[in-house]
């Protein structure tokens, strides 16, 4: 089995979809293992590292993956409307794609997969199920954009965080809010605590009320009866009167906040719109929103994606591919997502991939397979 690796070609893309660890546990069940020149450098991994694991360099895309079994990248290919070269035409059919596709914003692509004959995979789609968690994509890279978004704040915030005294005088320690406690948030919350900020945090499924306790942090919600614990552990969308709480609650709580970290997303939807314009200038001059949901539009109304502005006197950072900006790390938790994926499918004796097509991870995560969409989501059925 070849195991193709392309350099990613997106904007703002640094990581890469395989790591020397991983490519040592493929090469030693005996997979051949191809990674285009350069795929690594942004995140430190050069050719020399792969080679030393045992992977083989090709010159370009071409060389990677033209007569690969399986692709794995990071984010979706390049289509030659993207002026980039058109990764899945030079796939050859029945090839395996594994990597973030981003398959409910792009369904036009994920027909053009089946229509190639690609077997594709979309990693964000994994179950959140207990054996699945390993294989998680978005919680590992939400771990890590919690974790940058504190940082992102502290670069921005003209204050220092946590409590100090001194001979001349106190300094108070910032206060933080935090919209949503998925993994982004939690983590956010964890870091910001290590900084010395008073951190709340705010969230629609009580059920994170007890972790964002666990934390350290003060839990706010609505005073209302309704739970926003959607399926397979997302949130889903709440009531226009929960909204309109939510919304006076948010307005009190901005008014005292330093720094405001928003995380709040709906899979395959536009962004739900937390902080508005209204709230923006209520909120002290010098205070910092840093806005991780920018790419699907942003939680914050002012919030431009991929700018860091400033309005009333608030600074709103709207960083795309947060988790790109912390690439090693990134790239190495991501490699083991898809490690733990493949593993269970590659024999051990022969080295070639077998499947199981019963399996919930990949029933999951299946978009295509013998030329069609087989997807529900995507078939209109869920």
């Amino acid at each position: 089995m070849k195991i193709g690796i392309p350099k990613e070609r997106r904007p703002l893309e640094r990581r890469v979809a395989v790591s020397p660890e991983t490519v040592k546990k493929f090469t030693g069940l005996g997979a051949k293992v191809v990674v285009e020149t350069g795929a690594g450098t942004a995140c430190g991994l050069t050719d020399d590292l792969f080679q030393a694991a045992g992977a083989e360099i090709a010159s370009d895309a071409a060389g990677a993956i033209g007569d690969a079994d399986m692709v794995l990248k990071v984010r979706r290919p390049m289509t030659a409307a993207e002026d980039g070269p058109d990764e899945a035409a030079i796939m050859k059919s029945g090839a395996v794609l594994v990597a973030g596709l981003d398959a409910l914003q792009n369904g036009d692509q994920v027909k053009d997969y089946a229509a190639k004959g690609i077997v594709a995979f979309a990693m964000e789609l994994m179950p959140r199920i207990s054996r699945a968690q390993s294989m998680d994509i978005l919680s590992s890279q939400s771990n890590l954009a919690g974790y940058k978004a504190v940082r992102d704040a502290n670069e921005y915030f003209p204050r220092a965080m946590p409590m100090m005294m001194t001979a001349a005088g106190t300094v108070a320690p910032a206060r933080v809010f935090i919209f949503g406690a998925g993994v982004a948030g939690l983590q956010a919350i964890a870091t910001a605590r290590r900084l010395g900020a008073i951190v709340s945090a705010t969230d629609v499924r009580p059920a994170t009320r007890e972790q964002v306790m666990s934390l350290g942090a003060k839990f706010v919600a609505p005073d209302i009866e309704e739970s926003g614990d959607g399926e397979g552990g997302y949130a889903r969308e709440m009531s226009d009167e929960y909204k309109a709480r939510q919304a006076e609650m948010t307005a009190k709580a901005l008014e005292k906040t330093d720094i405001a970290i928003t995380t709040a997303l709906i899979p395959g939807r536009k962004a739900p719109i937390l902080i508005t314009a209204e709230h923006v200038k209520s909120m002290r001059p010098g205070s910092v929103i840093v806005d991780l949901a920018a790419e699907m539009g942003g939680n914050c109304e002012l919030t431009k994606p991929g700018e860091v502005t400033v309005e009333h006197g608030v600074t709103i950072v709207g960083h795309l591919n947060v988790a790109s900006r912390i690439a090693a790390d990134a790239s190495l938790l991501f490699a083991k997502n898809l490690w733990n994926f493949l593993s269970p499918h590659i024999d051990k004796e022969t080295g070639d991939l077998k499947i199981d097509w019963e399996d919930e991870t990949v029933t999951g995560t299946l978009l295509t397979r013998d030329g069609q969409v087989v997807h529900p989501q995507l078939k209109g059925e869920g």
